[in-house]
């Protein structure tokens, strides 16, 4: 690719150059990616928890379903089912292969509640609400207890946490990277243009003047290489869905890639431009 006599060739090699932005804004789109995706799985995972609220033996049917009602009210329960004692037998004899019932001549199970949370309460202030809600709901007298599995919300909430931080550092490390890495291609280039540079500062050239073909090239080539990155994310999310089953393209999902493929194209023009604009005044005052 070349220019004619007065134009600006600011990227000697345009390809390395557009290559290297686009590799690093795909490894920025797939951390993003996998930030989304760990954040749904977790939220997923979190919703399946079930808190089993017992009841009293002779609570009657309407009894019951009106406490379910009661729960279902709470701003952060997002299900509630009610098990009967009978369904409940039916449940413990199907996963025990027999008929426990009909040995021991009674059923000693209990009724219960099946009562499940909105994610978004498990990151933020999981043990406020956790806590509240078993003062809350214990306190009734239709309820004996309120179990659920404590260690697994603890641990998902510091799996998430984990998994969060490490790809925001990554991320922030990844720009830092490609700020580098942009400046110094160009500096590159624009060693090769000393001579010319020089020349236009000599017959009195303000920088803006000076600048702005570099920046206008610089945001291009921003814009080009975030369209190849974005297309690189589309095609390797078609293959890795196709290649393990994984329905990754949900259209549930689309606004959220959407979103991904506007922040990288904006990041790429962003970082090449403020790297250009770095470049460029260095060397000038160099």
């Amino acid at each position: 690719m070349r220019k004619g006599r007065g134009g600006v060739n600011l990227w000697g090699q345009h390809s390395s150059t557009v290559f290297s932005i686009t590799l690093v804004l795909f490894v920025f789109g797939l951390l993003l990616f996998l930030e989304y995706h760990s954040y749904r799985i977790t939220h997923e995972m979190q919703e399946r928890i079930t808190f089993k609220v017992d009841l009293v033996p002779d609570i009657s049917d309407a009894d019951a379903l009106a406490l379910r009602d009661s729960i279902a009210q709470y701003p952060y329960v997002k299900n509630v089912d009610y098990i009967s004692k009978d369904e409940a037998a039916e449940i413990f004899a199907a996963d025990l292969g027999e008929d426990f019932v009909g040995f021991l001549g009674y059923n000693p199970l209990y009724p219960s509640l099946m009562v499940n949370f909105r994610s978004e309460i498990i990151p933020t202030n999981a043990d406020r609400v956790i806590e509240q809600f078993t003062k809350e709901v214990g306190e009734d007298e239709c309820v004996t207890g309120v179990v659920y599995q404590e260690n697994v919300v603890s641990e998902l909430n510091d799996v998430f946490y984990k998994i969060s931080w490490i790809l925001i550092i990554f991320i922030v490390l990844l720009l830092f990277v490609s700020v580098v890495l942009i400046n110094n291609t160009i500096q590159i280039a624009l060693y090769a243009r000393r001579d010319s540079i020089q020349t236009m500062r000599m017959v009195g050239a303000e920088m803006s003047f000076i600048t702005r073909p570099y920046l206008r090239r610089s945001v291009g080539y921003g814009l080009l290489g975030g369209v190849f990155a974005v297309a690189l994310l589309v095609l390797m999310v078609s293959v890795v869905g196709k290649q393990f089953s994984l329905n990754l393209l949900k259209s549930a999902d689309w606004t959220v890639y959407g979103v991904m493929a506007a922040v990288i194209l904006v990041s790429g023009v962003i970082v090449s431009y403020f790297s250009t604009l770095l470049a460029v005044r260095r060397q000038l005052r160099g």
